[in-house]
């Protein structure tokens, strides 16, 4: 029996093993938990998405309050690493941590793709959102 987690993994690993200097990818709610982790150890997995879920979340007021819409990636460039940051769904954000060797285009690309595969059918409302059952 194939379960969510197992389909997710599929899809991460299907897109972004293209990515030249992959190192993982985290798929995290917006309240920074973990949803999913790609060639990540857990206990690294998890403080990533934690401390990506400010940035992301910096990231979305900052566009509210210049009306600037959805925020489709960020990208933080490092001394040895590339972090890409893309929202994924109604709930969700991609997390792809790659070396300098991924080329950027690629890694943007790869990443917005990836996430839009996942945000068809996985969606994670806030909290405070969530759908009485």
């Amino acid at each position: 029996m194939t379960t969510t987690n197992d389909m997710i993994y599929s899809v991460l690993d299907n897109n972004l093993s293209r990515i030249a200097g992959i190192q993982g990818a985290v798929l995290l709610s917006n309240d920074g938990i973990k949803l999913s982790s790609y060639e990540l150890e857990r206990d690294q997995a998890e403080r990533i998405a934690a401390a990506s879920s400010g940035i992301a979340s910096t990231m979305k007021a900052i566009s509210r309050e210049v009306d600037g819409g959805r925020v489709i990636r960020q990208l933080v460039e490092m001394d040895d690493c590339y972090l890409c940051i893309v929202g994924c769904g109604d709930g969700s954000t991609l997390i792809v941590v790659t070396s300098r060797k991924a080329r950027l285009g690629e890694l943007g690309g790869e990443a917005v793709r990836t996430a839009q595969a996942l945000g068809e059918w996985l969606s994670t409302p806030d909290r405070g959102q969530a759908q009485p059952s």
